[in-house]
């Protein structure tokens, strides 16, 4: 449990004005294509997509703290941290095409329990009481103060990312928590969450009876604990967690360090063991897997997503470009591709140095050069690349 002091401690060093800080205006949408003039026989005999108008660039926008993304359906979903009192969502059908995508509010609450300084949204495919539904787990706490902030769950109406949606509830909303994020494992579903236990920042994870409901009794154990020296640079933290499957195997990546320095950072861990709620269950990779270059600062919270065509697995996460920038309105979208190690594990490279052109992800252009429909990736593909989580 966060203590007050601590608390105070970091308002002191300037979280808490964060809350106040304004943000640049909002772009009309602006969506691009290819020739669709070129004749079928022309289409069929192409070798390669037509490309050039899915290149991008890093920063993809300015602002875009703690990001989510999914493919789904022909369209990226996206949404950041907006310190106000509404969730807002962008969507395209190409990733380039995110930075001029309009933002849609798709949830505003006044409640004053939990109206304020949304952080953090989240929105998982996952099979509810009524089917597979949508569900937006996201930080809210309450007016002029980050004392009171916790986990919040929405569920979509319907199978539209974009709702609308229902408020579920709070998983502890006397409790700080944030950062939460979803793990499928064995037919049981877990949340793990951040949350500040003496001078520490810990990853925690337990067992859910449905997406928004925590299961009675389930125990709450500790997965992440800041020890190693690159974990404790301005303050003792670990946070973020965000778990990515491949191949039958679980990893979990974490954001370690202060978010207010430039040394913010990637940890993993990966599941060893059978039952996620024994530490020893875990195991904790000693080296950092994805932090500062000379050009970028401070990456971390991150996401996963895969390419439209199911063959490259990408990497969504935050950055600053100056060393004197710390977690505030500075933090800019990015994207890239990754692989995999030999071994198994995941190869996440360095963060792309701003200005770096970017081919799109694999299949988001048919050979027409307009933006693919949907994915063609088969089901029986999808299922074991996803884990059966956005098959259907």
């Amino acid at each position: 449990m966060k203590t007050t002091k601590l608390k105070n401690a970091m308002q002191k060093a300037g979280l808490a004005s964060l809350f106040a800080l304004s943000f640049g205006a909002l772009t009309g949408c602006q969506t691009t294509a290819g020739d669709n003039t070129a004749k079928a026989d022309v289409a069929a005999t192409a070798k390669t997509p037509i490309q050039d108008d899915g290149i991008f660039t890093n920063p993809l926008f300015p602002n875009g703290a703690d990001p989510w993304l999914e493919y789904w359906d022909g369209n990226y979903y996206l949404t950041t941290t907006t310190w106000t009192s509404e969730l807002v969502m962008r969507k395209s059908p190409t990733l380039a095409g995110l930075a001029d995508a309009t933002p849609v509010n798709v949830w505003s609450d006044a409640n004053p329990e939990r109206c304020c300084n949304f952080w953090a949204f989240e929105f998982h495919r996952l099979k509810g009481p009524n089917g597979y539904r949508w569900y937006m787990m996201y930080t809210a706490g309450t007016d002029g103060t980050l004392d009171n902030q916790h986990l919040n769950v929405l569920e979509s109406a319907g199978d539209d990312p974009m709702g609308p949606y229902e408020y579920k509830g709070a998983l502890m909303p006397n409790v700080w928590n944030i950062d939460g994020n979803y793990l499928t494992y064995k037919d049981k579903l877990y949340v793990i969450y951040s949350q500040w236990q003496g001078d520490q920042q810990l990853n925690i994870i337990a067992e859910m009876e449905n997406p928004w409901t925590l299961k009675k009794n389930s125990p709450h154990t500790v997965i992440t604990r800041p020890e190693l020296d690159w974990e404790i640079s301005g303050r003792k933290v670990t946070e973020g967690a965000e778990i990515l499957q491949h191949n039958g195997r679980t990893f979990m990546t974490y954001s370690a360090s202060f978010c207010n320095t430039p040394d913010y950072k990637l940890g993993m861990l990966e599941l060893v063991g059978d039952d996620p709620l024994k530490a020893s269950s875990w195991k904790k990779y000693d080296k950092p897997v994805f932090e500062r270059t000379e050009e970028v600062f401070g990456p971390g919270h991150n996401g996963f997503f895969t390419s439209p065509d199911g063959t490259e697995d990408w990497l969504v996460y935050h950055g600053n470009d100056s060393v004197e920038h710390g977690c505030s309105a500075t933090r800019s979208l990015r994207a890239q591709k990754f692989t995999w190690n030999d071994d198994g594990t995941p190869s996440f490279g360095k963060p792309l140095t701003p200005g770096v052109e970017v081919a799109p992800p694999s299949g988001e252009y048919d050979l027409t050069g307009n933006a693919s429909a949907r994915s063609t990736l088969p089901i029986s593909e999808c299922n074991k690349r996803f884990m059966f989580r956005h098959c259907s």
